[in-house]
């Protein structure tokens, strides 16, 4: 599992259970820049247990990879990857699905881990 000091977020068990799909997903609509980009954040998920920093950037990122939010600028990689799918394919519906799953979680996660405002009166003072 993974090597964390304190628990893992709901964010860390939605990757561990669907990696491969995840993977895949990553592959289809943005190539092997994209799969190994994901890799990696798997590989810091794996040691950070917060979804602040890199970790929330590239989460963020992703979401923004598989919602397709680039998909309007002809010029984009992940313009082109998606444009080579239809729609209608049943495997597009999983990754939509899992694309708010993955959303939610995120931002369920990212929101419990703000500081309070004793942590910020800790930190600053």
């Amino acid at each position: 599992m993974f090597d964390l000091p304190n628990a893992p977020t709901r964010v860390h068990f939605l990757f561990q259970e669907n990696m491969e799909a995840l993977q895949n997903a990553a592959l289809l609509f943005g190539g092997p820049p994209w799969l190994k980009r994901l890799q990696n954040l798997f590989e810091t998920l794996w040691i950070e247990n917060s979804l602040h920093g890199r970790a929330g950037r590239e989460i963020a990122a992703l979401l923004d990879l598989l919602t397709i939010a680039d998909v309007h600028e002809p010029s984009s990689t992940e313009a082109a990857y998606f444009a080579a799918h239809d729609p209608s394919f049943p495997y597009v519906e999983e990754i939509s699905l899992l694309t708010d799953e993955l959303r939610q979680a995120f931002e369920e996660t990212y929101a419990d881990q703000r500081p309070s405002n004793d942590d910020k009166e800790y930190v600053n003072g």
